[in-house]
């Protein structure tokens, strides 16, 4: 096991990863749970099929992780019949062993539990359909070495905090993101910087603060207004 990454309980009861090399756990100390299905969940793939009412739905997340932003949007998907086509960015993937320690099949159908750990590494390499519902490819390479002739939906952008990795956060990055949003398509993330807010509106797109999840007041959602 990496000495570096440990599991650590959150206030939710719900398990992250800390990473002591960067400094920071891949999830909110306030609620790993918590966080993906509101701020990802909730306020990005739900918010985009209710304003569209699609059966099927593409997804790109930077910052693939330990998976459960994936997770809980291929459970909720599965669940209601809408197919799901998910693309993750991860310079640095967890191994199967640490991703099965989070204790997240406790969360989830476990079928698409087990079906996941077993196809997690084949992942890293080429899509794999988990479901008849659900397709996943993870890109193992850094975001601004991330290509793809696929537009997204909706994009969950989930990097380490910019005090961390603040190259994550800057202009060049959430540009280089947002190449692959569709028209219409929404871009969530847990953080709300005015440096933020400015880049993505100098990029066309409508920002709004959205309520945050427990521990943070406030949330950013930003739309590509659809092509007429």
């Amino acid at each position: 096991m990496n000495p570096e990454l440990k599991i650590v309980q959150t206030a939710d009861g719900s398990n992250t990863i800390f990473n002591s090399e960067v400094g920071e756990n891949y999830h909110s100390r306030h609620g790993a749970l918590q966080e993906s299905r509101h701020v990802f969940v909730e306020s990005g793939l739900k918010h985009f099929l209710s304003a569209n009412k699609n059966d099927s739905v593409s997804i790109l997340e930077v910052g693939f992780g330990t998976g459960l932003n994936f997770l809980l949007s291929a459970d909720y998907c599965t669940a209601e019949n809408i197919q799901l086509d998910y693309t993750g960015i991860e310079a640095y993937p967890l191994t199967t062993e640490m991703i099965g320690q989070t204790g997240y099949d406790a969360y989830l159908t476990p079928t698409l539990w087990d079906t996941f750990i077993h196809n997690y590494p084949n992942s890293l390499q080429q899509e794999v359909e988990l479901n008849p519902n659900c397709k996943l490819q993870i890109a193992h390479c850094k975001l601004l070495d991330f290509q793809s002739h696929k537009l997204y939906d909706v994009i969950y952008f989930d990097a380490f905090a910019a005090v961390h990795q603040p190259e994550m956060w800057d202009e060049a990055a959430i540009t280089h993101t947002l190449k692959f949003l569709k028209s219409g398509g929404v871009f969530v993330t847990y953080a709300i910087t005015g440096n933020l807010k400015r880049t993505i509106k100098g990029l066309g797109l409508k920002v709004e603060k959205a309520p945050g999840a427990p521990g943070k007041r406030e949330m950013l959602r930003a739309s590509r207004c659809a092509d007429l």
